[in-house]
C-alpha cells in the first residue's frame, strides 16, 4: 500500500464528520467554528448544518492528522496550518490560544473539473466577447491581473484564462497552496513550504519565483500576490517576461494597482514609492474585476479594464472596456448582469492584425484597429 493510499485513508477517517460534505459537489466550501459549529457555502450562500465531530479532541486530531501527512507542524508555537488534502482542497486551521472560541478548520473544496471560458460564459459569468478578448490579449502577452474579495472565485478563473496560453510554451506555475491545473503538457507546479519550528525547510512563494527565473520560463503564474513577491513579478514583466498572470485581493481596477504597489514596498528591497507606482504602472496592462453578488450567490466578471501608466500628477490612468450592467432578474432569481463593450479600443488596438491574430477576431471586431 502506497504512502498515499495510507494518507488518504487517515484522512477519510478523521474527516468522517464532514464527508458527506466533502463529496457533496454543490458545496465549494466547508467552515468548520468548533467541533459542534459546521456551516457550508452552496452556490455562493453559506448555510448552516447539523454536522458536528463527536468532542473537540476529535477536530484537533483530524488537523494533526493533516498536518503529519503533509509534512507539517501545528501547535500553540504555530497555530495557523495551511495544507491541502489528498484530493486538492485547500486546508486552513487555526488553533487555540489563536482561535478564541476553540478550532477552526476552513476547507476550499477543490473541484473535480478544471472549468474552461466556455463552462464560465455557461455560468453567466462572463460573455463570448470578454472571453475572445482575453484569449486574444493573452496570446499578446499582456499582464493581466485578476482582481476581487475573498471567495469570488478568482483562482478557477486564473485557470480558465490560463487555456489561451499557446502549448508550445514552457508554464512555470507558483501558489502558496497548489490548486492550478492547467492543460498544457509543459508546466512545472512549484509550492511554498512552511519549515519547522526553526524555519529550515521554509520556501516563500518569493524565493520560488526568484528561482523560476532561472527554469527558462515562457510563462509564469503566480496563483496569488500577497507579499514582496510583488516586487519580482513587476520587475520581471517589465525586463522580458512578459504574458504574467496573477491575482490579487482588491475591489477596483485602482485598488488592485495599488495593492501591487503596497506589496511591492514590502519586499525587502528598499525602494521609494515613486519607482513602485512607476513599475507596477509599466508592468499591468488589463485589470479584470469578479464580484461576488450577494443577491443570488454568482460570481460574474464586472469589468474589463486596461491600466496605460501615469498621467502628470503621477496617478494611475484606466480605460474601461466592458462594464457590466445589471438588466434585471431572471425567471428563476439569478440576477442578469451583461458585459457591455465601453465603445473603447484598447491603446493596443493595432497588435492583433500585425501580429497575424486575424482569424482569431470574431465577436469583437470593433475592439481592434485595421
Amino acid at each position: 500500500m502506497s504512502r498515499e493510499t495510507i494518507y488518504e485513508a487517515s484522512v477519510d477517517y478523521f474527516l468522517t464528520p464532514i464527508g458527506a460534505l466533502l463529496e457533496d459537489e454543490s458545496v465549494t466550501e466547508i467552515m468548520v467554528n468548533g467541533f459542534d459549529q459546521i456551516y457550508v457555502e452552496r452556490r455562493g450562500k453559506i448555510e448552516t448544518t447539523n454536522a458536528r465531530f463527536d468532542s473537540a479532541d476529535a477536530l484537533i486530531s483530524a488537523i494533526h492528522n493533516i498536518a503529519q501527512w503533509v509534512g507539517r507542524e501545528i501547535d500553540p508555537e504555530r497555530p495557523i496550518l495551511d495544507a491541502r488534502l489528498p484530493n486538492g482542497s485547500r486546508v486552513n486551521a487555526i488553533i487555540p490560544p489563536s482561535a478564541r472560541t476553540g478550532t477552526y478548520l476552513t476547507i476550499r473544496k477543490f473541484s473535480k473539473k478544471a472549468y474552461t471560458m466556455a463552462d464560465l460564459v455557461d455560468f453567466d459569468s462572463i460573455s463570448p466577447q470578454v472571453c475572445e478578448l482575453l484569449d486574444i490579449c493573452v496570446r499578446l502577452k499582456k499582464n493581466i491581473l485578476i482582481s476581487g474579495g475573498t471567495g469570488t472565485g478568482k483562482t478557477t478563473f486564473l485557470g480558465a484564462v490560463s487555456e489561451s496560453i499557446p502549448d508550445d510554451e514552457r508554464i512555470v506555475v507558483i501558489e502558496d497552496t497548489s490548486e492550478l491545473r492547467l492543460p498544457q503538457e509543459h508546466c512545472l507546479f512549484l509550492e511554498a513550504q512552511q519549515g519547522d519550528r526553526q524555519g529550515r525547510g521554509r520556501l516563500t512563494v518569493r524565493q520560488l519565483f526568484i528561482n523560476s527565473l532561472r527554469m527558462r520560463p515562457d510563462r509564469i503564474i503566480v496563483g496569488e500576490v500577497r507579499s514582496g513577491e510583488a516586487l519580482d513579478l513587476v520587475q520581471s514583466m517589465i525586463s522580458g517576461h512578459s504574458g504574467s498572470l496573477s491575482t490579487v485581493h482588491a475591489n477596483t481596477a485602482r485598488d488592485a494597482l495599488i495593492r501591487m504597489e503596497t506589496l511591492s514596498l514590502m519586499s525587502d528591497i528598499e525602494i521609494p514609492v515613486y519607482v513602485a507606482r512607476a513599475q507596477v504602472a509599466s508592468a499591468i496592462d488589463l485589470v479584470v474585476q469578479i464580484t461576488r453578488f450577494a443577491e443570488d450567490g454568482s460570481r460574474k466578471i464586472t469589468r474589463v479594464t486596461e491600466a496605460f501608466g501615469l498621467d502628470e500628477q503621477n496617478r494611475y490612468q484606466f480605460q474601461d472596456l466592458f462594464v457590466s450592467r445589471l438588466k434585471g432578474k431572471h425567471p428563476d432569481g439569478s440576477l442578469d448582469a451583461r458585459l457591455e463593450w465601453t465603445e473603447t479600443q484598447p491603446t493596443f488596438a493595432s497588435e492583433p492584425l500585425e501580429q497575424g491574430m486575424d482569424a482569431r477576431i470574431k465577436l469583437t471586431e470593433k475592439l481592434w484597429t485595421r
